[in-house]
């Protein structure tokens, strides 16, 4: 029998001071997939802000228990070294910051020690390759100037890099073309 990943207990989320979740419970076990689908504005969006600790997402009530502990009260970067994951719907831009620059420090930060340029470098080709991706785009600025589809691709890659326990993918599918989907598809499958 799997194990335990996430349960959540009766969660109720405000935005704002406005309820957008209202006693949400949900149980995911290790190995399980599952897709939450409904209209915009069902707070899908939010029930993963809510998950990742984003401090703009108040939890008013319930509970949520990843890998057997609580977590309502850790930080979103304590969430992600533990292992939660969330790719965005429009992710951000930042100028300045190289996208394997930015990757390798999120993997040491998870892994909790220092990478050698040498295996990361490799590590990072390999995962490039996989999603059809120019060893380029590991100098350039996270996100600046990528297209939709680079810019799920480049998420796509941080997560076969990061190997989380829970990933948490909302619209990974959105603004891409079919060869962009299938590609983005290949990627969610080796992970």
């Amino acid at each position: 029998m799997s194990k335990q990943l996430l349960k959540i207990n009766g969660l109720s989320v405000n935005v704002e001071d406005k309820e957008i979740l209202h006693g949400i419970n949900l149980e995911i076990k290790k190995g399980e997939t599952h897709v939450l689908m409904g209209p915009n504005g069902a707070g899908k969006s939010t029930l993963g802000y809510a998950l990742m600790g984003n401090p703009r997402y108040e939890v008013t009530k319930g509970d949520i228990w990843f890998q057997g502990k609580r977590i309502n009260e850790e930080p979103a970067d304590k969430r992600a070294k533990a292992g939660m994951f969330l790719s965005f719907q429009n992710p951000l831009e930042v100028p300045g910051l190289p996208l394997g620059i930015f990757i390798r420090s999120a993997v040491e930060q998870r892994r909790g020690a220092r990478v050698r340029l040498w295996d990361f470098r490799k590590e990072l080709e390999r995962a490039m390759e996989l999603l059809q991706m120019d060893r380029a785009y590991g100098d350039r600025d996270l996100n600046a100037g990528f297209s939709g589809g680079e810019k799920k691709k480049a998420e796509i890659l941080q997560l076969l890099l990061l190997k989380p326990s829970l990933a948490i993918l909302d619209e990974t599918d959105s603004g891409l073309d079919v060869d962009a989907v299938r590609t983005v598809s290949q990627g969610v499958e080796e992970y």
